[in-house]
């Protein structure tokens, strides 16, 4: 069985080893104010850090989940308004959760499969941006999340990568948080958000809670940054999660990010040109400059069914369309675990259906 939901999405091929290693070696048992866990901490951060060419001046917390980040997000770096672009479903909840906040939460929005034209922004505390929308399959260009930086500077620019990462290289002088969680790119099971920030990011939390603003308990930045000093938690991680991220980021190292950028963009091409020729399906978002691709979305209509049978009885199970879409659309996710070869495969099956 191979597993092209957006996530959960596939097992890294080394996880189920690395699992194995970790019960011989006790991990999930470990206390995370001991030595061990501390080891286990720092090499994961460490290895993120390379992998990803986070600077110096940003800190990595681990949380729960990515939606738990779009929460602390917005009660750590809010005090009355924030700037959200909506183009499918996981935008839009992270804009809902500014409101249910008690936050003014301002959105710009454009059409399911669309990017943004035609906008206009004004100052606020924190843009936040979906890079990837795992609902739609469209991706925001580095051009466009850089450019917020020259024209709100005080604003903090916050990039929601949950289905992206580790395949976008981003320039950290243009953004001041990054957050992903591991059941995607990663390949992992779920159940770990990573939050990156800034020193602004640090200073806003700071400045909120000397106004005597809540900004969370165990989990606000303060507490989460005292603990990451000493490669420790505020409570009782998922150390077992921790642990595995580090052993597949050291996987990925060894590997090398370029060489799974080029294979993610040569996957990506083989199959959005199968789509674009293919007489019963077609690519969900028009323009290819706004494609993602680490999430390739297929408008497949009446056929969803039969081509979703025909896959699955050769082992290969993609994501049903999301919300609205789920009756007309296939997903398939882009990620390292799926290997050049098992998108070919795909291409195949898929031509023979047309």
């Amino acid at each position: 069985m191979i597993n092209f939901t957006p996530g959960p999405s596939q097992l890294y091929f080394t996880v189920e080893n690395h699992v194995r290693q970790a019960f011989r070696d006790g991990v999930p048992s470990l206390s995370h104010r001991s030595k061990e866990f501390e080891k286990i901490s720092k090499t994961t951060t460490d290895g993120l850090k390379e992998l990803l060419g986070i600077p110096a001046d940003f800190h990595i917390f681990f949380t729960g989940s990515a939606t738990e980040i779009w929460e602390r997000v917005i009660q750590n770096l809010v005090e009355e308004q924030s700037l959200h672009f909506v183009n499918g479903a996981f935008s839009k909840r992270f804009h809902e959760i500014a409101g249910q906040l008690g936050k003014e939460n301002i959105k710009i929005e454009a059409p399911l499969g669309h990017g943004f034209i035609d906008f206009k922004t004004e100052p606020t505390e924190l843009i936040a941006l979906t890079h990837n929308e795992t609902s739609t399959g469209v991706s925001l260009s580095m051009d466009f999340i850089n450019q917020f930086r020259d024209q709100h500077p005080d604003s903090l620019i916050i990039v929601d990568a949950v289905s992206s990462l580790p395949y976008p290289q981003f320039d950290f002088t243009k953004i001041d948080s990054l957050f992903f969680s591991v059941q995607k790119g990663f390949g992992l099971p779920a159940g770990l958000g990573v939050w990156i920030v800034n020193d602004r990011c640090i200073t806003k939390a700071e400045l909120l809670l000397s106004k005597g603003i809540s900004i969370g308990s165990y989990h606000n930045l303060p507490t989460l940054l005292a603990n990451a000093k000493k490669n420790q938690t505020p409570e009782t991680p998922n150390t077992l999660s921790i642990y595995l991220l580090g052993k597949v980021v050291e996987d990925f190292l060894r590997r090398g990010i370029q060489q799974i950028r080029k294979e993610t963009e040569y996957k990506a091409t083989l199959l959005y040109q199968a789509l674009s020729q293919h007489k019963l399906i077609d690519p969900f978002v028009i323009d290819p400059k706004v494609r993602s691709q680490t999430v390739i979305v297929a408008q497949t209509g009446v056929h969803t069914e039969s081509i979703i049978n025909h896959l699955q009885s050769h082992g290969f199970y993609p994501g049903e369309g999301y919300g609205e879409k789920k009756k007309e659309q296939v997903r398939f996710a882009n990620f390292p675990t799926h290997s050049k070869e098992t998108f070919e495969h795909l291409v195949d099956l898929l031509e023979k259906l047309s």
